[in-house]
């Protein structure tokens, strides 16, 4: 049998054996850490916008309204984080992902190598398990007491909500199994997988928020809920969002007022859709009645306070027009979206007669942002544009001067015939989020981009929608090398008509020596028509050009 490992060191570091075990006492309590992540030095009055945040979120402290996930140190007592697998934790269950049939090749790496044939063996008789469903077996050779085998959803953009309840279900199945054998502390890990095209960092948010409004409700029941991770990059998600639903003390609370998405889910932690709710409609025949004055002298009964409260007449006196126009009827919203959409087809579009495009559409707001980021940023992670990334429009390169990510963009390259823009955009939103998480900087080589057609500014606004605020405050600056009249001219547009702020950011450049002053030789991968194009823009006068390594010099 396997025994703890009293040499381990106490923050969840296994041995060097394969058969450590490692036990909860060595595995640091949430409570107990000292990660503060990103948040830390925020300012939790600071009212920035933020892809994350939602419309009345950053109104939390302004109109009083209460924390969604407040401080419970009790439950956050109960919450662990542990990069490693989660069978080597010798607690009363583990979590398998796995498919349909409980099979062996599907199941979680490692798990069943661990735990002996005995486990293929058993779940061989369960007959199977649904997607969203968990079914309970014994651990064998592992040092957990069982094994809770679980099915995660397959996430297509279209079927998004579906998927997310699918995923919630899965985490919430696992933790009633856990209560109904009897058991007190259980390891999960990420249910979700690559392999079924499920985006980390929103399942993250599923999971993390579903098993918070669970211990809500059954905190008395379980003992422990480890979240273990394998990959550094969902170690870094786990840490990053435990904050905003188990804050550890106030200053995290005020915080995840901000930085919580603007759906996070009903009680049970499931995303709830307007659309499908039941709407009771009033009697085509019934009278309204003009609405009264309430008086404070008489007095109501029990019965007729409550007929009195459920009048709408009646409640139409006291609420504020703004606050009803949150709460309107899906239908109604819909339909005045329809009707917008076709007057803005068919009205007279001056910017579109001028050859800009699509520029007269409304705002959108962060929580919208946010929503249609995340779907292109998981429909780009599940297709392959290897054929867009050979055409090397847009590419990472290194820093600049000041250690700020750099992204290279070739205009001449952007063959606007042979281009498919929706693919490309979801090419530029893939490339883009891992560099947009903090400041970085552009560099735009317009060297003969003038003989390409390029895009109208109605398509650089979706475009812009797209990335999402984010992109927008980190974005240091915009370095363009070789600017024309033309380009001038359309930036211009673009700070009038689309954002002021952003595109103000542009530094123009017209020689390769003065963008080196930004970004450094080095951490550039330079095209060879842009050394020529500068070569005959300048006329050379002054410069040496290395032909072998293609650097430019300053004549001596």
């Amino acid at each position: 049998m396997y025994r703890p490992v009293a040499t381990t060191t106490r923050g969840g570091v296994p041995t060097d054996s394969g058969d450590s075990v490692v036990t909860l006492d060595q595995v640091p309590r949430w409570i107990d850490s000292d990660i503060r992540y990103l948040y830390e030095n925020e300012d939790p009055n600071s009212n920035y916008a933020d892809p994350l945040s939602s419309a009345s979120g950053s109104e939390g402290n302004a109109n009083g309204i209460i924390s969604k996930f407040p401080v419970d140190h009790e439950i956050n007592s109960k919450i662990y984080l542990w990069r490693g697998d989660p069978w080597n934790l010798e607690v009363d269950a583990v979590v398998n992902s796995t498919n349909e049939n409980l099979d062996e090749a599907h199941s979680s790496p490692g798990l069943h190598a661990a735990a002996g044939p005995g486990l293929a063996e058993e779940c061989a008789t369960l007959g199977g398990c649904r997607t969203g469903m968990a079914k309970v077996t014994n651990a064998y050779d592992l040092p957990a007491r069982r094994v809770i085998h679980t099915v995660g959803p397959k996430y297509a953009v279209k079927y998004h909500t579906a998927a997310e309840n699918a995923l919630s279900h899965c985490y919430r199945s696992c933790l009633e199994l856990l209560i109904e054998n009897g058991l007190q502390s259980i390891a999960m890990g990420c249910i979700y997988t690559e392999a079924k095209n499920y985006p980390r960092e929103p399942a993250a948010h599923v999971a993390i928020r579903t098993v918070r409004r669970f211990l809500e409700k059954q905190k008395d029941k379980i003992e422990a809920v480890v979240f273990c991770t394998t990959t550094s990059s969902d170690t870094e998600i786990y840490k990053r969002l435990l904050p905003l639903y188990f804050p550890r003390d106030n200053h995290e609370e005020e915080i995840a007022r901000l930085k919580l998405p603007a759906d996070v889910g009903d009680e049970n932690g499931e995303t709830t859709t307007a659309e499908r709710k039941i709407r009771i409609k009033p009697l085509p025949n019934a009278k309204v009645s003009s609405p009264r004055t309430p008086q404070a002298s008489v007095d109501l009964s029990v019965s007729n306070l409550g007929l009195s409260r459920r009048s709408s007449s009646y409640l139409g006196a006291f609420l504020d027009p703004a606050f009803m126009s949150l709460i309107k009827d899906p239908d109604q919203r819909r339909r005045e979206q329809w009707e917008k959409t076709a007057q803005a087809q068919n009205s007279w579009n001056c910017f579109k007669m001028l050859g800009y495009g699509e520029l007269g559409g409304p705002a959108l707001s962060a929580a919208e942002e946010y929503t249609l980021h995340s779907r292109y940023l998981a429909k780009a992670n599940s297709m392959n544009l290897s054929e867009i990334a050979e055409m090397k429009i847009v590419y990472r390169g290194g820093v600049d001067s000041e250690g700020r990510p750099v992204m290279v963009v070739v205009g001449a390259h952007f063959l606007l015939r042979c281009l498919d823009l929706e693919r490309f955009i979801l090419y530029v939103v893939k490339e883009f989020e891992p560099v947009i998480q903090k400041p970085y900087s552009i560099v735009y080589f317009h060297s003969a981009a003038s003989l390409q057609m390029q895009p109208d500014l109605g398509w650089m606004k979706r475009l812009q929608q797209i990335l999402g605020r984010k992109h927008q405050r980190n974005l240091h600056a915009i370095y363009v090398l070789h600017p024309t009249f033309g380009l001038k001219s359309a930036i211009f547009a673009l700070q009038l008509f689309v954002n002021n702020v952003v595109w103000k950011k542009v530094v123009y450049l017209d020689r390769l020596l003065q963008l080196f002053r930004y970004v450094p030789r080095e951490q550039l991968t330079i095209p060879d028509f842009v050394f020529q194009h500068d070569l005959e823009v300048n006329g050379g006068k002054g410069l040496i050009v290395d032909p072998r390594t293609k650097y430019v010099y300053q004549r001596p």
